[in-house]
């Protein structure tokens, strides 16, 4: 699963210093295109204190930051990082990943799981453990399975669906020797099969009506199933809290109560300075200078599978243009951004080359690199022989129109007003005037989904170490999720024929090959990742920067 983040970048919850070994000498943070100057991959570190369940005491609370967003389904094409981790305090993680990817059942879903491949297409077989149950008395069964299939394969189009990949692979899903076996088939072999049930529906929320409004603005803890329940829910706040579930049948989970409490960055940090919050992520050197050092809490740094990037509309009317698009975004000097993004926080990576894979992954190229140059010379010739000339103060205009381009900014955030000053005067220099459009963060679902900007910057969180299947939720011109609107069916099938290649290390070869062809629309631009840190109470375990990971809800808490 790969999700949009539900919040403003200079928010979101792991933007922060670098794992020592990876910091460089200078103190000012950067990203760098220069091989000499840059290292070669950014940091893979996990810093998240892995403890084992015995090892952690009985009782307690852990509160940290976060609501549920507008949408509250992880499946849905509109739900957020935020709703993803909400919904796995009170649903099923039934597969998870280590640190560097390496797939983890948990058995009290999954008792078993057999891959076979036969006659060249594949059959995942999940044996479902006998005790599986949801909260309202329903049986976890192959249907749940079945449905989750159904309403993410593509097949039935009213189901806002965040991404078909690998689903609409699947021919059939059966009942196996009784309901608690789910018998998948493919057509042909998908090596990523596992990031497509690593939790579930239950039946009664896959239909059409209930997969897209049901989770609006309410949680479900009905249809849920976990060592954890909803306890309160304040609409009103937007605060949470979760307790244990007196139906699961799994390890009791450790805390007493799991809160999570609906504050702005600057807030949460200060909340956390008071003893209020247990974890608070450092967004930017400002607020790591505010949490280091703190009385009984430590700073967690580690790598971060989170990627951000411009999208443009190529659906307003001046960015439908692919020139210009071109020509803006070779006006855009990345490594500029990015040593404003980090600054203070003693931390240097590459520049990202792709929208799907990381430099610290295997397989990995820098596709941008191969496409595009940072040549603000070169744009502003292009713009001139395109027709685009300058006027008396130096905006360029072509039939009578000025050459403006929109930028949506959410919230107040001083980096991120720094970052927009900073496009500001780079397409300036080209003569392409940037109109900052401000707007409250609330509205960031409904900017996106209906597409209300020119240039908006937002991120991307991996949520599976299988990046290249996703090749489509980026690019595919028939895809929601494909937020510019650009790509032509053409370039679509070239796409999609890369999800059908079973080898891992050939399927990123196809891949890279493909997305420069997508980078040529000129219409996405990754900017930087960024490394994660996190404010976090000592003794607090299974807690910080996981890259891939994802610790059990029954696993964090306090040690003994």
């Amino acid at each position: 699963m790969r999700t949009r983040l539900a919040l403003p970048v200079a928010l979101l919850a792991a933007v922060s210093v670098a794992a020592t070994a990876c910091r460089s000498s200078s103190g000012t943070g950067a990203a760098d295109s220069d091989p000499k100057g840059a290292p070669t991959a950014a940091p893979a570190a996990a810093d998240y204190n892995p403890t084992p369940y015995d090892r952690i005491r009985d009782g307690g609370t852990f509160t940290t930051v976060g609501t549920f967003d507008d949408q509250g389904n992880p499946f849905n094409v509109n739900a957020t990082l935020t709703a993803a981790r909400v919904w796995a305090w009170y649903n099923a993680d039934a597969i998870t990943y280590s640190p560097t990817g390496e797939v983890r059942y948990n058995p009290d879903y999954y008792s078993d799981v057999k891959v076979t491949v036969e006659g060249g297409d594949q059959k995942v077989t999940l044996t479902i453990n006998p005790k599986a149950v949801f909260n309202d008395g329903t049986p976890i069964d192959w249907t749940a399975i079945k449905a989750t299939w159904k309403a993410n394969n593509g097949s039935d189009k009213d189901y806002a669906a965040s991404s078909t990949n690998g689903y609409d692979q699947i021919t059939s899903v059966e009942k196996g020797r009784d309901a608690k076996q789910a018998v998948i088939t493919f057509k042909g072999v998908d090596s990523a099969w596992s990031s497509l049930f690593t939790t579930f529906l239950h039946p009664k929320a896959a239909t059409v009506d209930h997969f897209n409004k049901a989770y609006v603005k309410k949680a479900h803890p009905e249809w849920g199933a976990g060592p954890y329940t909803v306890g309160k829910w304040d609409t009103h706040s937007g605060d949470i809290t979760f307790v244990r579930n007196p139906k699961w049948w799994g390890r009791k989970g450790k805390l007493d109560k799991r809160v999570y409490v609906d504050l702005e960055s600057t807030a949460a940090v200060n909340a956390f300075k008071n003893g209020q919050l247990d974890y608070v992520s450092a967004v930017d050197a400002e607020s790591l200078k505010q949490v280091k050092g703190l009385s009984g809490t430590e700073i967690r740094s580690g790598g971060s599978p989170f990627e951000y990037a411009l999208y443009f509309n190529t659906r307003s009317s001046v960015l439908a243009d692919r020139g210009v698009r071109k020509a803006i975004e070779e006006s855009i000097d990345r490594a500029q951004i990015a040593r404003i993004r980090f600054q203070g926080l003693d931390y240097r990576e590459p520049l990202p080359g792709s929208a799907v894979l990381y430099s610290f992954q295997k397989g990995y190229e820098d596709n941008v690199s191969a496409v595009l140059k940072y040549a603000p010379d070169e744009a502003g010739r292009a713009l001139d022989a395109a027709g685009w000339k300058p006027g008396g103060d130096g905006i360029r205009a072509k039939g009578g129109r000025r050459l403006e381009v929109g930028y949506t900014l959410l919230g107040d955030d001083p980096l991120d007003k720094a970052t927009a000053g900073a496009f500001a005067a780079m397409l300036k220099r080209v003569g392409v005037k940037l109109v900052v459009k401000k707007a409250d963060e609330a509205d960031f679902s409904s900017i996106l989904s209906g597409r209300k900007f020119d240039l908006f910057l937002s991120g991307n969180r991996s949520m599976d170490p299988f990046g290249a299947r996703y090749l489509c939720d980026f690019y595919c011109s028939d895809r929601s999720s494909n937020l510019t609107g650009a790509g032509s069916p053409a370039l679509d099938r070239e796409i999609r024929a890369t999800a059908k290649i079973a080898d891992l290390g050939k399927q990123a070869a196809a891949v890279n090959k493909v997305e420069r062809k997508a980078l040529r629309q000129y219409a996405f631009l990754p900017l930087f990742s960024g490394p994660s840190t996190y404010g976090v109470k000592k003794g607090l375990a299974n807690v910080g920067a996981t890259i891939f990971a994802n610790p059990l809800p029954e696993t964090v808490g306090w040690e003994k």
